[in-house]
């Protein structure tokens, strides 16, 4: 994946930003890459984003990392237990998600954070290859409409849904999937969303506080189940 050229427009745009850098960056060799997913293998919550930022996951090579929208998630996802620390810098800094993967739409930084059609089309079978190998998933938060969007869209690639119709993007939104899944919307953290107030650390956080009732109601259904099984043979 790391290696994928199929959008000839992100091969360019990510290689340039690497080249030229930020002044702020200069002593940075940037990754200038796909960025690959991050977190736990073992995770019941699938945080799915737009793309990479260009001196932010292009930079350091780890999703929300060394940008604004990190700074603003990290110390939520920590907060609520799903990350070791609040503060993202490198993929050295000590970072691990606990129950949580983070991944993107788009793997590649695109001109002005917007991929065309095309390039996310291009993007949908490595998100597919990497929800495969997250076998104990049951809740993905998408982060903005292009992150709702790839998940939908992906569903539908799985025969698990026809249509996007019935799912609206808004913040807040909650949909049980005919999979038993849960998607969950939120405004993406992005610092036009942020610096606006449009989206508060309070709104955020009240997401990942719901995916953790979520994946936490999923643990006791099963241990109610289990013991009303251990119940009824002890009865007989």
């Amino acid at each position: 994946m790391v290696r994928c050229t199929l959008c000839p427009r992100l091969v360019a745009y990510r290689e340039e930003i690497g080249r030229v850098k930020r002044r702020a960056y200069m002593d940075w060799e940037y990754w200038a890459r796909p960025v690959p997913g991050f977190g736990d293998r073992q995770a019941r919550v699938l945080i799915l984003g737009l793309a990479p930022g260009a001196h932010g996951s292009n930079r350091t090579g780890r999703p929300f990392t060394g940008d604004g929208s990190g700074d603003f998630m990290y110390p939520v996802l920590h907060q609520t237990g799903f990350a070791s620390q609040p503060v993202a810098i490198s993929r050295k800094d000590g970072m691990y998600l606990t129950d949580a993967y983070i991944t993107a739409a788009v793997r590649c930084a695109p001109p002005a954070n917007k991929p065309d059609p095309e390039e996310i089309a291009n993007c949908a079978h490595f998100l597919d290859s990497e929800i495969a190998l997250l076998p104990k998933l049951k809740v993905v938060v998408a982060l903005g409409r292009i992150g709702f969007d790839a998940y939908l869209n992906h569903l539908r690639r799985a025969e698990i849904i026809s249509s996007r119709a019935p799912y609206e993007f808004r913040h807040g939104a909650e949909y049980k999937m005919p999979s038993g899944m849960v998607l969950l919307g939120t405004y993406h953290p992005s610092l036009q969303n942020t610096n606006t107030g449009k989206l508060t650390s309070a709104m955020f956080r009240r997401v990942f506080m719901r995916a953790k009732e979520l994946i936490h109601h999923g643990d006791t259904e099963s241990r109610r189940k289990t013991l009303g099984g251990e119940t009824s043979k002890d009865t007989k």
